[in-house]
């Protein structure tokens, strides 16, 4: 982008197009990781969704509070442990994703 801004010759269109055109594949890198982890964090949303339900519906049917409390807390925990297997595999997909970008 720099040496873009260098010639002197170029018209300012032309420079804020040589800046886009060297900007352009950090851009897609951006779009693929972001929407990666948008994706890794929606499903981990869903997951503690999920166990505040159960939750909430185990209070509502007449649970003691710190059972329902330890129960909210073991699936919680198995929500924390199934994602986190899920990371090599994102970081894989992220990996195979940008190395497309250079090709």
């Amino acid at each position: 982008s720099a040496r873009c801004c260098e010639d002197t010759a170029a018209s300012m269109q032309q420079v804020q197009r040589c800046i886009e055109r060297c900007h352009a594949p950090l851009a897609q890198a951006q779009t693929i990781v972001t929407a990666e982890l948008e994706r890794f964090q929606d499903r981990l949303s869903r997951c503690t969704l999920h166990c505040n339900d159960e939750a909430k519906d185990a209070l509502e049917a007449g649970g003691a509070e710190a059972r329902v409390r330890g129960q909210l807390d073991a699936c919680l925990a198995a929500c924390g442990d199934q994602h986190l297997r899920l990371v090599p595999a994102m970081a894989k997909k992220m990996m195979d994703n940008l190395a497309a970008l250079q090709q």
